[in-house]
């Protein structure tokens, strides 16, 4: 019988079941996705998170993690964590079928004393209402919610080092989770009043996130726009050095975009929530629009670039390096560059488009509609535009003199790699042109 039940084996559950596994636990990861379950029994990780294959792989070959399709796997757990998707539902509030459904399938498997926590990102009130109309009647169970928090690319560290919140239906549910979690990992946890405190906690994150890169992307856009050279990341390193209370000014980096399962949705969450309140939110419309409005940025840039030089989009040849919507991660779920790739090919430069993402598989490209190049040398041979869209180490290791013999005379548009100055001399220096995001 294992000792902890992970149910939703997506991006988080997997990290959160792989890393318990490998502190010695047995975890029991449960999820709907046979084909993922098959695969997982095999020891095999179909999620690109970096370092989670060879964990599962170990979890599995140890026989620490095991997975199952039935929630009855639940049963005589110590904890169940719950970790499945809340996606974005057409009115742009929280879809929690996903919720609701786990919960039902959990209630008849659930026994007095059991921990329960709600991992998942949810409006505030969600935990009470999956406690008091599904699993009270079921179990007198420790119920709790626990904000994810972690950050895809560098996850497994995350876990070891975030400090994990819990806040519990009463006192002694809080309590109870907190030694769980005091138990099963070398982190600090801090018991908040309620549950609603805490799923309020994971949106005030986002929300100050996405926010903020709202505000280097607007940045970014009035610096293009002026008729000085003026370096937006300049702006925002001296501006960052002004210390205002307890911290410094803290504006984080621009971008080609902002894209991701948590920070596309979270804040429309917000918005739900300040509109059955009563209360009109203006931040969270705000930093979604700026942030989506990036690609459309970058494209008219480049577009711009090209036909000032004279190519007319049929016959200019455009590599994309990064496909994902973060650095270091293979995970393309509401990419921004999807948009950009959109707008290049409605613009007519479809037919000399590549694309290459060395974190990404080829099937999930193909669920994208696209075929990807395999190697970046065959990308931006002969390219009269290179945008780097995914600060993958794999594209920070390319020199300027490894650009300016595959494709002279290009530019080169910098939406994730931030090269210091030295490097954008370089670059101007083989002959090649520089563009990035605000500079």
């Amino acid at each position: 019988m294992s000792e902890i039940a992970v149910v939703g084996f997506g991006y988080i559950g997997s990290v959160i079941a792989a890393v318990l596994a490998s502190r010695g636990h047995s975890v029991v990861g449960i999820d709907t996705n046979q084909a993922l379950i098959a695969e997982l029994r095999e020891g095999r990780c179909p999620i690109p998170e970096p370092g989670l294959a060879e964990l599962v792989a170990a979890g599995v070959a140890a026989g620490r993690l095991t997975v199952s399709s039935d929630p009855a796997a639940a049963a005589g757990t110590r904890a169940v964590l719950i970790t499945v998707g809340t996606p974005l539902s057409e009115d742009f509030t929280a879809d929690l079928s996903h919720i609701r459904a786990a919960c039902a399938g959990l209630a008849p498997h659930l026994a007095d004393g059991q921990i329960v926590m709600i991992k998942s990102t949810v409006p505030p009130g969600t935990t009470r209402a999956m406690h008091d109309e599904i699993l009270a009647p079921a179990a007198k169970v420790h119920m709790a919610f626990s904000p994810e928090r972690l950050a895809e690319g560098q996850a497994i560290r995350d876990l070891a080092q975030i400090p994990i919140l819990v806040g519990g239906m009463d006192a002694e549910a809080g309590a109870a989770a907190a030694a769980f979690w005091r138990e099963v990992l070398p982190v600090e946890v801090d018991v908040l009043s309620s549950p609603e405190a805490a799923e309020m906690v994971k949106l005030a994150d986002n929300l100050w996130i996405d926010l903020n890169v709202a505000l280097a992307n607007e940045l970014a856009k009035l610096t293009d726009a002026l008729p000085w050279p003026v370096d937006v990341l300049e702006v925002i390193r001296g501006a960052n050095s002004l210390k205002k209370g307890q911290h410094h000014v803290n504006i984080l980096t621009p971008a080609n975009g902002v894209g991701g399962y948590c920070l596309t949705k979270d804040p429309w969450f917000v918005d739900a929530i300040g509109r059955r309140a009563g209360v009109e939110m203006q931040i969270p419309r705000a930093s979604r629009a700026v942030n989506d409005s990036m690609p459309a940025h970058v494209f008219a840039r480049v577009d711009g670039h090209l036909k000032a030089r004279g190519l007319a989009p049929a016959d200019a040849r455009v590599a994309l390096l990064g496909y994902a919507f973060k650095s270091n991660s293979g995970d393309c779920r509401f990419t921004p560059v999807a948009p950009l790739v959109a707008a290049l090919r409605e613009a007519g430069y479809g037919g000399h488009l590549r694309v290459c993402d060395p974190m990404v598989t080829p099937a999930e490209a193909a669920h994208h509609g696209l075929a990807l190049t395999a190697n970046w040398r065959d990308a931006v041979a002969g390219a009269d535009a290179v945008l780097i869209l995914a600060g993958h180490d794999a594209f920070a290791a390319i020199t300027p003199e490894d650009l300016a013999s595959a494709c002279p005379g290009a530019l080169i548009y910098d939406g994730r790699i931030h090269y210091p100055r030295d490097r954008i001399a370089a670059l101007e220096a083989a002959g090649l042109a520089y563009m990035g995001v605000g500079r």
